[in-house]
């Protein structure tokens, strides 16, 4: 069989180019359609995450600090258990320092 003797069945050299060409195009734009909606979509995605961590982050900082009262009865707070020490251990040496320096 002959392209001459059915010619609707092949295409020409020109022909093919003209076919890769678009396609090559329209594959180029699927790409970049799809890199932009994947850009927007990790965009959002990271921007929800950050967020999240971020407001956790402060959440716990708070309660550390005292600002923010316990959460289901469990208590972090390490600003008294601070002021215990210092009153217990660092007090006593402080004073005890200044009696030797005033001598």
């Amino acid at each position: 069989m002959s392209p001459e003797s059915k010619p609707k069945r092949y295409y020409t050299k020109a022909e093919v180019d003209v076919l890769i060409a678009a396609t090559i195009a329209e594959a180029r734009e699927i790409d970049e359609a799809s890199m932009r909606k994947h850009n927007r979509e990790a965009t959002v995605i990271s921007m929800i995450l950050g967020f999240t961590t971020l407001a956790l982050f402060i959440d716990g900082l708070l309660r550390i600090l005292g600002i923010i009262p316990p959460f289901m009865d469990l208590d972090v707070n390490v600003i008294d258990d601070i002021i215990d020490k210092v009153k217990g251990d660092l007090i006593p040496i402080i004073e005890s320092s200044k009696k030797i320096i005033t001598r």
